[in-house]
């Protein structure tokens, strides 16, 4: 991975308690789907945890949990939140720490996989996965919906000012959310029944709990800093003036599950199974 990417990613440590504040959980259904799939006490290696956002209904649901966190202070906090016989807390770059093949039930991300380089996201899991073991990926994607009140589309304007307007594809409506770890997984022949679950998940903050949201942003922290407080005094104003203080983040969170088939060799190759998406 370019130095780049290791900068922003690296970046979520310098705010691990504005994080570990504002950033929202996920939906308990999909804990209730995944545990399904896995054995009774399951051996799960999360990558990239946070502060344990997800860590938390991982151990709710009896998992044995080793966490690979790249940022100390992320790691620090996430071993006070969650003080537990059942995790292990590791500092580290999942692309590079040694670990034992073949001995997870599960590898479980969320939120933070798109920082993993795309080779390591299929390789890593297929070494350290037992045959039929479970790679896991939640996302969490905004997506296209008058529920935000027209936020989106009439803050533009102040993020353009600041250079951090929005270039990427459209976000698109809630029926057509497609993980991208979708299709690189149809592909590799190391996996199969490959599966997305979608759920509806809408976050709304005031204008103060907003700002501090996006201050958890590594776009947000790679700007200089009289940029960045400038981008969020205007927006915090804009929310309280435009829109009552209050700002509807639309939101569709996936869990995009696929197996580790049983068979060796297979390297990565076009075919597969059709995705099934819920």
């Amino acid at each position: 991975m370019s130095p780049e990417p290791l900068h922003r990613r690296a970046s979520f440590d310098r705010v691990s308690d504005v994080y570990h504040g504002i950033r929202p959980g996920y939906p308990a259904p999909l804990f209730d789907v995944l545990f399904g799939l896995l054995p009774a006490r399951p051996r799960i290696l999360e990558v990239g945890p946070g502060t344990g956002q997800a860590t938390r209904d991982l151990l709710r649901h009896d998992a044995k949990v080793h966490a690979i966190e790249l940022g100390p202070a992320l790691a620090t906090r996430l071993r006070e939140e969650l003080p537990s016989p059942d995790l292990t807390v590791t500092v580290g770059d999942f692309e590079q720490i040694p670990m034992e093949d073949r001995a997870y039930d599960a590898i479980f991300s969320a939120t933070a996989y798109h920082w993993i380089a795309p080779h390591a996201q299929l390789d890593r899991p297929a070494q350290l996965l037992t045959p039929g073991g479970l790679l896991a990926v939640v996302d969490l994607i905004q997506v296209n919906s008058d529920d935000d009140r027209g936020f989106f589309d009439a803050a533009q304007p102040i993020y353009d000012r600041y250079g951090e307007g929005h270039h990427g594809p459209p976000a698109p409506p809630r029926h057509r959310v497609d993980p991208p770890m979708r299709q690189l997984l149809e592909r590799d022949r190391r996996f199969e029944s490959v599966t997305v679950r979608r759920y509806d998940w809408d976050q709304t903050y005031s204008a103060a709990e907003y700002r501090q949201l996006m201050l958890s942003y590594s776009a947000t922290q790679a700007m200089e800093p009289d940029a960045r407080a400038g981008l969020l005094d205007d927006i915090e104003a804009f929310v309280v003036q435009r829109f009552d203080g209050e700002v509807t983040r639309p939101l569709v969170v996936t869990l995009t599950t696929a197996a580790r088939t049983a068979e060796e060799a297979g390297v990565p190759a076009i075919g597969g199974n059709q995705p099934n998406v819920c």
